[in-house]
């Protein structure tokens, strides 16, 4: 079973992880851009925006870079209150114009005082050496920028159970390399055998179906579990079967 499962694995990876899968999927907002910090502050936003339907995602994503006139960095780094009132309306489900302004002005403050994302994913890295210790300095990096507390359940927090899958996602965006063009692999100190599988209904129910996760719950033990199984698979590169596992559920309908 297990061969089984792995050889049909690889072969969605190959179907799925490959220049075609970008138009339909968020990550098409990123691939908008070429400068660096564009690429990752672009992709952090439209990651937190990362549920519902994609088609709403990308609608929203696509009004947000409009809105930092297409060019998320140089927005962030020479513009003040006065162009920050244009996200006053901005609305996505529930994540509202607090939301939006209070990420905005962190995501400033983190280019303008900490270096970046980056920097900080890095530095949480270099330290603990875990993945998980990266999203936690991602998010209080972030939540130090004054907010509302209802911004906080945009960044989900493993330590309290979270699965925590828009940052996963967003590591999995910055950190992991190939040749096949969909994931970015700017970030090259963290290495992509750390990442954490995200994990969502469709993800975790493919990979329930298929024997590969026996928690019932979509929570960070459920990531810990999933991810584990597929280390089996690819010690390298885990993740890797995010497509597989997103495809045959969104795709194919398996979830």
């Amino acid at each position: 079973m297990t061969i089984q499962t792995r050889t049909l694995l690889n072969q969605k990876v190959e179907q799925y992880n490959n220049l075609v899968f970008i138009e339909s999927d968020p990550i098409s907002i990123p691939h908008m851009f070429r400068k660096k910090e564009d690429i990752e502050i672009s992709a952090f936003l439209t990651s937190i925006l990362s549920w519902g339907r994609r088609t709403a995602i990308i609608k929203s994503g696509k009004q947000l870079m409009s809105l930092m006139d297409n060019s998320p960095y140089d927005f962030l780094m020479n513009s003040g209150e006065i162009e920050f009132k244009r996200f006053g309306d901005f609305v996505y489900r529930t994540f509202n114009s607090d939301d939006c302004l209070f990420l905005i002005t962190s995501l400033r403050d983190i280019y303008l005082y900490q270096n970046g994302l980056e920097a900080i994913a890095n530095k949480a890295f270099n330290e603990n050496n875990s993945i998980i210790e990266v999203i936690m300095g991602l998010r209080k990096a972030i939540l130090q920028t004054p907010h509302l507390e209802r911004s906080e359940k945009h960044l989900g927090n493993p330590e309290k159970g979270s699965a925590a899958k828009r940052i996963c996602m967003y590591l999995r965006w910055m950190v992991r390399h190939d040749d096949k063009g969909v994931d970015f692999g700017l970030w090259k100190d963290i290495p992509q055998s750390h990442l954490m599988c995200p994990l969502d209904v469709h993800s975790g129910n493919v990979a329930r179906s298929l024997g590969l996760l026996t928690r019932k719950q979509n929570d960070w033990k459920a990531v810990e579990e999933l991810t584990a199984r597929l280390r089996d698979f690819d010690s390298d590169d885990p993740v890797k079967y995010d497509f597989a596992l997103f495809g045959i559920g969104v795709f194919e309908g398996l979830s």
